[in-house]
C-alpha cells in the first residue's frame, strides 16, 4: 500500500487517511474497489450530514448551444464559503446540464406525487396480470424504482458518467467539502413549449 495510492485516493474522495487504509486492506490494494468501499461509508457520512440546515447555495443557469432548452437549479449547501468555492459550482453545473439532457421531472421519489405513484402502480399491475403472486410484489417494486430512475434526478445515472447515479455523485461531493448538499429545485425550459 503506496503513499501515492492513499493521496490519490484522498484527492479523489476526501476521506480519511485511517478510512483510506482500511478501505485498501479491505480491497486487497486494488484502487476502484477502494473507492466503491469508500463511496459506500461517504453514503454513510452523507445521511448524518443530511440532516444539516442548507441555506447558502447558488443557482446556476445552463443554456444548451443552439439556444433551444435552459435550466434554472438552485443548489445549497451549509455555508456561503462553500457556495463560493470551484468544486462546489462545478458540481452545480454538472447538475444543470444534466437537468438539460435528461428532463427529469422531479427531484427524488419523495416528490413524486402519490396519485402519479399510484397510477402508475395500477399499470404495473395490468401488465403483471396471471404472474405467480409471490414475484408479483417484487415485480413491482423494480417496475416502479425502473420509473423514478427516469424521472426523478437523484435517481438517474449521470450523462456524463452513466455508472453513477446524480445522488453518487452529490454524495462524492458531500464527502469531499464536508458539508451537506441538496438540489432544492430546478426548472427545464424547452423553446416552444
Amino acid at each position: 500500500m503506496s503513499n501515492d495510492l492513499i493521496k490519490e485516493l484522498r484527492d479523489l474522495t476526501g476521506a480519511g487517511i485511517l478510512e483510506i487504509k482500511q478501505a485498501l486492506e479491505e480491497a486487497g490494494s486494488n484502487k476502484d474497489k477502494a473507492v466503491e468501499i469508500l463511496r459506500k461509508k461517504g453514503s454513510l457520512k452523507l445521511g448524518k450530514k443530511a440532516d444539516r440546515v442548507t441555506k447558502e447555495g447558488i443557482v446556476e443557469a445552463y443554456i444548451h448551444p443552439g439556444s433551444k432548452v435552459g435550466v434554472l437549479l438552485e443548489l445549497n449547501c451549509e455555508t456561503d464559503f462553500v457556495a463560493r468555492t470551484e468544486d462546489f459550482k462545478n458540481l452545480a453545473k454538472d447538475l444543470a446540464l444534466h437537468v438539460a439532457a435528461a428532463a427529469p421531472q422531479y427531484v427524488s421519489s419523495a416528490d413524486v406525487p402519490q396519485e402519479i405513484q399510484d397510477k402508475e402502480k395500477e399499470i404495473y399491475k395490468e401488465q403483471v396480470k396471471g404472474k405467480p403472486e409471490d414475484v408479483v410484489g417484487k415485480i413491482l417494486e423494480g417496475k416502479l424504482a425502473k420509473y423514478f430512475e427516469e424521472v426523478c434526478l437523484l435517481e438517474q445515472p449521470f450523462v456524463k458518467n452513466p455508472d453513477k447515479k446524480v445522488k453518487d455523485l452529490i454524495a462524492e461531493a458531500v464527502s469531499k467539502i464536508g458539508e451537506n448538499i441538496q438540489v432544492r429545485r430546478f426548472s427545464r425550459f424547452v423553446l416552444g413549449n
